[in-house]
């Protein structure tokens, strides 16, 4: 089968990249399916791939449009709508030809009728798939989970592909059951859910020394116990909670620690980022703002330094930190089991809905540092066999419920009933 993903970008490290690859891996590697890629950003193989500027969300003309669809004080005019049939136009014209080049079976729209970051897309994907090309839709998150979307003149549009009401030909994917259950409620949409997912059949290989020198490289010292964050600093990943906790263990220990953040700021702007920094600095805790030189692959950064993975950091962490108000599911929280690292966990919705069911070891909070927090961190911190005991413990459960081997199943289901 030829099967065609699509989205605004298949680039970087962001989730729906993220996810794309490892679906496109399984239909590839285990079920011998052949993938293709559209998008407006595009990392993936050239051979297999079909570059169009103006799907990228990031686009000028597109960033224009969408500003003027969701300003609550703007009225949808007959110019913004010659707009949008335009560039849907263009789009679905673009489309057309990356089936036909690929002489594709299948589509897998990957969030971009879910999220309205890119409207006419959104339609242009809509009306391909109502031509009757079978469609597997992959849903990350929905514009009424998100308040900027729920203003301004695009409601009509949003009715008819965010996502689409098609139910023929079509399966509708989702990461979470409370996604599952909002399609439902407000639609009248079956879904099917399949969480974030990890390669828990193939253990982290033994490093190669790339990341030895990231400690010296980052001014931390042998003896400091280092705390890793490994996300973006935006409000909702709850860092202040991080920074909180590790303040209290150093208080508590009288050892130095050290709080690794792994990524920059995003496009919300370094307010919360200078707060941040702002709150260390009141409670002398070392933190190491490290998203400068950790990056979505190796190599050297604009001053010549070396730039680290990820995955060059997560062995050298003795504990991470995971205090997220909210995620869509939370592939940062796989990662670090599938690192076999102890963990502390904000019980945010989805965790308490989808993840902490299965029984995982963590320490767990509701919001805030407890007393029972600090000591919990600092039992596993002392403890080698405890820390052993919980990553196995949680590693299996993932390797069960979490891995490429549900993925598998699941996409041979669904690649099947959307043909039929």
């Amino acid at each position: 089968m030829r099967i065609g993903f699509i989205s605004t970008r298949f680039h970087g490290t962001d989730g729906v990249s993220l996810e794309a690859s490892k679906w496109g891996k399984v239909l590839e590697h285990d079920l011998g399916h052949e993938c293709f890629w559209f998008g407006g950003k595009l990392d993936t193989p050239k051979d297999k791939s079909f570059l169009c500027d103006e799907a990228f969300f990031g686009h000028e003309s597109v960033v224009s449009l969408q500003e003027k669809l969701f300003n609550p004080s703007i009225a949808l005019t007959d110019q913004i709508k010659n707009q949008i049939n335009e560039m849907e136009f263009y789009l679905g014209d673009c489309l057309e030809k990356f089936t036909d080049q690929f002489s594709l079976d299948v589509i897998v729209p990957q969030n971009v009728l879910a999220i309205p970051m890119h409207v006419p897309m959104g339609l242009a994907v809509t009306n391909l798939s109502k031509k009757g090309i079978p469609t597997i839709a992959h849903h990350h998150d929905f514009f009424w989970e998100r308040d900027r979307f729920l203003k301004g003149c695009a409601g009509e549009y949003l009715e008819k592909a965010f996502p689409p009401p098609i139910t023929e030909s079509f399966e509708h994917v989702v990461i979470n059951s409370g996604a599952k259950r909002s399609l439902k409620d407000r639609l009248g949409i079956e879904s099917t859910v399949i969480p974030n997912v990890f390669d828990f059949e193939n253990p982290p290989i033994k490093s190669d020394g790339y990341g030895d020198d990231f400690k010296k490289e980052m001014g931390i010292s042998s003896d400091e116990i280092i705390v890793l964050q490994p996300t973006r600093i935006v409000p909702r990943k709850g860092i202040e909670l991080s920074i909180s906790l590790c303040s209290k263990i150093q208080k508590k220990l009288d050892k130095k620690i050290c709080l690794v953040v792994s990524h920059l700021y995003g496009d919300e702007g370094s307010q919360y980022y200078e707060d941040l920094v702002k709150l260390a600095l009141e409670n002398s805790l070392k933190v190491v703002w490290a998203g400068e030189r950790v990056g979505e692959s190796r190599g050297l950064n604009h001053a010549g330094e070396k730039i680290y993975n990820l995955w060059d950091i997560y062995p050298m962490a003795d504990f991470v930190t995971y205090p997220s108000l909210y995620e869509g599911f939370g592939n940062a929280l796989l990662e670090t089991f599938y690192f076999s690292k102890p963990v502390l966990v904000n019980r945010y919705q989805v965790y308490k809905d989808d993840i902490e069911p299965y029984g995982f070891k963590v320490v767990s909070i509701d919001g805030e540092i407890t007393e029972n927090t600090v000591k919990d961190t600092i039992k596993l911190l002392s403890n080698d066999s405890l820390v052993e005991e919980w990553t196995t413990h949680n590693y299996s459960i993932c390797e069960e419920y979490f891995s490429h081997k549900l993925l598998r199943s699941t996409l041979e289901k669904l690649v099947s009933r959307s043909l039929e």
